[in-house]
């Protein structure tokens, strides 16, 4: 298989690994879950079902999103890790939905049904899960944070949360062979509660990079920090960030001495760009714009040339797109 850098080979990794872990947890947990009579083990067999497609729908957008620039996406294809986020978020959310249906089923609408205690193996099963889930989010999460990537961190939380559903079918099952049998469809709502909360989460940071946030306070100090070394720099007049899913882009005004040429003032400029992104490789983009120390403010209007005034210059456009339809 052909990788565009070395964070798809190892993000692809990854997730093709944790595909294999949960399509031989969900078989064991639906096959402990019915041979137990525990509605528990199978709600959280399903929980494991979905988190395989989850993980698909990552590896695909990690694909895609590593994508470089084309004609028609100029900007490269990064948020298209955010999409698939916001669909592992959806799925978790109906999946949860489910879940929590078939709880108040079993517990409000069971026609006097006498519920029974799930059997030993179900136990056995949910414990297990738990390690391998575990450790499924703990393996995940360190190549999240190692390639900063919003879809890998949402698959992560994916497993996480199975982790945690399996912790409440735990005590739901182990709460039913005491004597209490009720706990046991009263697990699948705590799963529900637990799904939707990794749901809202998973779906708000991906949302979060999907409109522009900027990034922490801590990378905007920091970047500020770096701007004011570079030699020639008189002033950082305003800096501002934004996450473009996984990447950051900056768009920064400094201040350079008045009698500065072009090209010094350019070269300063472009020592200003290089220093960021050879600091933050997390940057993808840097915009730097120039202004002569003295000017007091930098946001003021300038004067518009009378040809480029709105009434004007939809005229020159107009006569210049007939020109063009001519040729």
């Amino acid at each position: 298989m052909n990788f565009a850098n070395e964070e798809e080979r190892l993000a692809t990794i990854v997730n093709f690994n944790c595909v294999i872990g949960n399509l031989f947890l969900c078989i064991a947990k639906l096959i402990a879950g019915f041979m137990a009579n525990s509605a528990a083990m199978i709600s959280d067999a399903i929980h494991s079902a979905s988190d395989v497609f989850g993980t698909l729908v990552v590896m695909a957008g990690v694909k895609i999103s590593n994508r470089g620039a084309d004609e028609d996406h100029p900007y490269g294809h990064d948020r298209m890790e955010c999409v698939s986020a916001i669909i592992v978020a959806a799925i978790l959310a109906a999946v949860g939905l489910g879940i929590g249906y078939s709880g108040v089923q079993k517990i409000f609408f069971n026609n006097g049904e006498v519920l029974e205690a799930p059997g030993t193996m179900a136990l056995y099963a949910a414990i297990v899960s738990i390690v391998v889930k575990e450790a499924m989010y703990h393996y995940t999460i360190n190549a999240a944070n190692k390639l900063n990537s919003s879809a890998m961190r949402a698959a992560a939380w994916d497993h996480r949360s199975d982790a945690l559903s399996s912790i409440g079918a735990l005590l739901g099952i182990y709460g039913a062979r005491c004597g209490y049998p009720i706990l046991d469809p009263i697990a699948s709502l705590v799963i529900c509660v637990m799904i939707f909360h990794a749901a809202f989460e998973v779906f708000h940071d991906a949302m979060s990079k999907m409109v522009d946030q900027s990034a922490d306070d801590e990378t905007n100090l920091r970047i500020a920090h770096l701007v004011t070394h570079v030699p020639g720099v008189e002033h950082l007049d305003s800096c501002s960030t934004r996450l473009f899913a996984s990447k950051i882009y900056v768009d920064m005004e400094i201040s350079v001495k008045d009698d500065m040429t072009l090209w010094e003032a350019h070269n300063i400029s472009e020592v200003v760009h290089a220093a960021i992104e050879a600091n933050f490789p997390q940057v993808k983009h840097c915009m730097v714009h120039i202004n002569p120390s003295s000017e007091k403010d930098h946001e003021q209007m300038v004067e518009i040339p009378d040809e480029l005034k709105p009434e004007n210059y939809r005229k020159l456009e107009c006569s210049n797109l007939k020109h063009e339809r001519e040729k």
